[in-house]
């Protein structure tokens, strides 16, 4: 089973992180798409951070139960950094092709997370789009350093075959929704 895993705060859950799984299921031929609910992000103040519960309950409406799947398997492995989720999860799952997800602001500040390096060495990452961040992810330090792992937008399809070392920027629809924005406004953005 190929299973994407899109992890983040979900601080709400929103409609862009619903494209970003529709995306990835359908171009890279995932099985599931995850919604890993993080229990607190180490880079993010708790400050204008909603429970836990709160966070996990937005990215459950987004879910479809079976192919996208909300899950809070990272607070019931008590972890808090992905490189130690994704190794414990390859364990538990051995079957499974594991592709980390995450938009190119994820890859942009990609070097502030631990063991950054590993994480790429333990498991393949594809990265979408996002308005404002795109030029200064592809020129930024954890593109330069993977840039000999990277692959064509068209291998997209065989990523989960890697075991990791292996990296692409898919070209995808741009969505510029915020979580921060939708929470200041007091706005929820619900599945269309």
């Amino acid at each position: 089973m190929a299973i994407g895993v899109l992890g983040g705060s979900f601080n709400p859950a929103h409609v862009g992180h619903l494209q970003l799984a529709r995306y990835a299921l359908q171009h890279l031929r995932l099985d599931q798409v995850w919604l890993m609910v993080s229990p607190g992000n180490p880079l993010k103040s708790r400050h204008g951070m909603a429970p836990f519960a709160a966070r996990l309950a937005s990215a459950a409406r987004l879910a479809d139960g079976r192919r996208i799947i909300a899950t809070d398997i990272e607070a019931r492995l008590h972890r808090r950094y992905t490189v130690e989720t994704m190794a414990v999860l390859r364990q538990r799952f051995p079957r499974a092709r594991f592709v980390w997800l995450m938009g190119a602001d994820g890859l942009a500040s990609l070097p502030r997370w631990r063991r950054w390096q590993d994480l790429a060495r333990l498991v393949p990452i594809a990265i979408l789009p996002r308005p404002g961040s795109n030029i200064g992810a592809l020129e930024g330090l954890a593109a330069h350093r993977l840039r000999h792992t990277r692959r064509p937008p068209r291998r997209g399809p065989v990523l989960a075959r890697y075991k990791g070392s292996a990296w692409t920027f898919l070209p995808a629809p741009q969505n510029g929704i915020s979580a921060t924005a939708l929470r200041d406004s007091g706005m929820i953005a619900d599945a269309p």
